[in-house]
């Protein structure tokens, strides 16, 4: 069979063995996530390890961890770091983020996901699919900003993406963490077209809101808008 690599600018992501493969949801994340003053980042979930590479090639001194459930992601998503041209600074380890949270003994400047977001009423017949993206079975957006929020530095940020339908849970659980949303990026497939993603910055230190919206593409069918070209130029090679 013939391995399936995707081939970013500045580096190649083998997208073979993760249940969960490339997707314009993890792009978006890793080239809108702020990382600036980001030392210590890490990347919950990685899959593949995209998001993790983009930080990495955005921010050229981070240290990047990131932790994966699944066995076969988790070594895919090594090999992909191994070869980066950002070997040295990326490490992955294969375990579940509550237990993580609670052990490791370290805390980022920057915290990054994309987490599950399938309900139960949509639940996956593929086991290690499910447990990549339902979050009757994986990590809830709750749980994962309640972790997230103890490993957080005092100016650290947490950056996720979720559906719309689920700010409720988002904006709450960030509340009962003391974290602020500095940063809400509405995202729009297309002009006239609801809104199907959001993206966060929950902050550890306290700040105004920033609202921010983006439509990926224009009302011709397959042509980007400037603003999602300008975002992710530095990745796609087609940009």
């Amino acid at each position: 069979m013939k391995e399936k690599i995707f081939r970013f600018k500045q580096f190649a992501v083998r997208n073979h063995r993760s249940a969960m493969k490339v997707g314009t949801d993890g792009v978006l994340l890793g080239a809108w996530c702020n990382v600036e003053r980001a030392s210590s980042v890490l990347d919950v979930g990685t899959g593949t390890g995209v998001i993790a590479l983009m930080v990495a090639q955005r921010n050229a001194t981070a240290i990047i961890d990131a932790v994966e459930i699944d066995a076969e992601a988790c070594s895919e998503a090594r090999s992909n770091f191994l070869a980066s041209p950002w070997a040295g600074r990326l490490a992955v380890a294969q375990c579940d983020f509550l237990h993580y949270a609670a052990e490791c003994g370290k805390k980022y400047d920057l915290i990054v996901s994309n987490p599950p977001y399938f309900t139960e009423d949509t639940t996956s017949c593929d086991p290690r699919r499910a447990t990549a993206r339902h979050t009757s079975v994986a990590l809830t957006y709750s749980a994962l900003i309640h972790a997230a929020g103890t490993l957080l530095t005092a100016a650290g940020r947490l950056c996720i993406i979720s559906p719309v339908e689920r700010e409720d849970e988002i904006v709450g659980a960030a509340r009962e963490c003391g974290l602020a949303v500095a940063r809400r990026l509405t995202v729009l497939p297309k002009p006239d077209v609801a809104a199907k993603r959001t993206l966060w910055e929950l902050s550890a230190a306290a700040t105004a809101t920033q609202e921010e919206e983006l439509t990926i593409e224009t009302a011709v069918p397959g042509q980007y808008t400037q603003q999602y070209v300008a975002l992710t130029r530095d990745f796609y090679l087609k940009m």
